[in-house]
């Protein structure tokens, strides 16, 4: 996720959307209610999310831009635990300035023609680990591969991992997201929509522990950074709400869905912009990166300061959806 080169929105501007905005999270912001807890028929394993998450962060070098070797070791590591699991896994390869940069894919459900996208960039800004921005997110593919194994799926599932998400490629055409939406729109290929996960993995029960770009929204979501956050931009499509519906039933874990125009700080921060440019029906799955962890784009961001049992639980979330997804 990026936080550079952003323009702000003009102050007129922030007081009109301000009062859509309330209205909107009152209307979308619903918890969990008296939902059951659903039981995943694959949990998620948090010794396997360990696991992952060391050998994305305890690496040689930092898994940036200029340490193309080190990107490119990362993407063999993806595409080998990827390939035990997925019905096809490959490579989608591309030239940025002389150098092959590499996204990769892993299917399930190819017998169905209709596509859902769940995408996370697996590079970092700059020289540090990126354990939440965005190992957090690479994990949860990791994991969501080995958990759709085998299930009976309504959709065919691409599960992409993506490099140059973060600068100085952010927002430009040669995103992996980019690359990669552009492709299914090339090609005519049927694409239901598109989620992204975008740091999953820290929450702080204290609180002032949650900001948001409007600080009228503490008066809806709390001070606390004790939730996972669906965002998504107003006209979402049907299969972002579909995917909220069946995020919210499976109450894995408290969730909130934030509804903004796409001008609002942060709501755009991550690949789904890409499919949003190309039409697709996307969200962004988050722990809100900034406005809560601080670590973000600091080589404090490590491992240790994670809450793993409740990002296992978004992974279980996530799984669910698209197991349960009609």
């Amino acid at each position: 996720m990026n936080f550079k080169n952003i323009t702000k929105p003009a102050a007129s501007k922030i007081i009109i959307v301000a009062g859509l905005i309330f209205i909107a999270v009152f209307c979308f912001a619903t918890g969990s209610g008296n939902r059951p807890v659903q039981k995943s028929p694959v949990p998620a394993d948090i010794n396997l999310v360990k696991n992952h998450l060391t050998a994305l962060t305890q690496i040689p070098e930092f898994r940036n831009h200029k340490n193309i070797d080190q990107l490119n070791a990362i993407a063999d590591y993806i595409k080998l635990d990827f390939s035990k699991y997925g019905d096809s896994t490959t490579f989608q390869e591309y030239n940025v300035e002389g150098k092959i940069y590499k996204n990769v894919i892993t299917s399930f459900g190819t017998e169905n023609k209709k596509r859902i996208i769940i995408g996370a960039h697996y590079d970092v800004c700059g020289d540090q680990q990126g354990a939440d921005d965005n190992a957090t997110g690479v994990t949860a593919l990791l994991e969501l591969a080995r958990m759709l194994k085998g299930q009976k799926l309504n959709y065919r599932i691409d599960l992409v991992a993506y490099t140059l998400e973060e600068p100085p490629y952010f927002r430009t055409e040669n995103m992996g997201s980019h690359i990669h939406a552009q492709y299914l729109k090339d090609h005519n290929i049927d694409v239901y929509g598109m989620a992204s996960v975008e740091m999953i993995g820290y929450f702080k029960d204290e609180k002032n522990s949650q900001s948001y770009p409007l600080g009228i929204l503490s008066w809806v979501y709390g001070n606390k950074g004790d939730f996972i956050t669906l965002v998504k931009k107003f006209g979402a499509g049907d299969f972002v709400n579909n995917f909220r519906t069946q995020f919210k039933e499976a109450n894995q874990i408290k969730t909130e869905t934030f509804t903004a125009p796409k001008f609002v700080k942060g709501t755009d921060f991550s690949d789904h912009l890409n499919y949003w440019k190309f039409g697709y029906s996307a969200l962004m799955i988050t722990d809100t990166s900034f406005f809560r962890n601080k670590n973000y784009h600091q080589t404090t961001d490590t491992v240790e300061t994670l809450d793993l049992p409740r990002m296992t639980k978004v992974i279980d979330g996530i799984f669910l959806s698209l197991i349960h997804m009609k």
